[in-house]
């Protein structure tokens, strides 16, 4: 599935992604803040309160809490990219809105499909149940492909860093 879109904010390209989840904004609120929760659907659990101007380790890189609108908004800088989780309440449940200002146009294929692996874990995080990190990547290469052609971007570096991850040579 493709729920990503390409944009631009400040003069540099982000993806966006809209979900719409029937659980309230408090439980999702707990889902993009808390730690332990974060740890289970996010590529990685940042250690933080948050609070702005807390600064936190994760994945080897360093971030920094920008904002923090509890329940409805919380921003970093992490690696020197901004992101941001932004939550309203829709009909009966929660809009969550996640962005992430990028750097490099050419890998926003790549980036994206990471992203759309890792949000399609939230909603299963939510409902109590687990899904893999192996079974949210099983589509990745033909989600991809398909982000490659949406946002007008060569497939090549997707395809390099698919095929690294496979052991392969890199002429998929």
């Amino acid at each position: 599935m493709i729920h990503g879109t390409l944009e631009t904010i400040d003069g540099r390209p982000a993806l966006r992604f809209e979900r719409t989840l029937p659980y309230p904004v408090e439980r999702v609120w707990r889902a993009v803040s808390v730690p332990a929760e974060l740890g289970r659907w996010f590529p990685a659990a940042a250690d933080w309160t948050p609070a702005v101007g807390e600064t936190f380790e994760a994945a080897g890189a360093t971030g920094e809490v920008t904002e923090v609108d509890p329940p409805h908004r919380l921003a970093w800088v992490f690696a020197g990219q901004l992101y941001s989780f932004d939550l309203a309440a829709h009909e009966g449940g929660c809009r969550l809105t996640f962005i992430h200002v990028i750097d490099d146009l050419g890998l926003s294929a790549q980036t994206a499909t990471g992203w759309e692996a890792y949000l399609s874990r939230l909603e299963p995080h939510l409902a109590g149940r687990d899904l893999s990190e192996e079974d949210a990547h099983e589509q990745w290469e033909e989600v991809h492909e398909r982000y490659a052609e949406r946002f007008g971007v060569d497939p090549a570096p997707g395809r390099r860093f698919a095929a690294a991850l496979r052991g392969d040579n890199g002429d998929a």
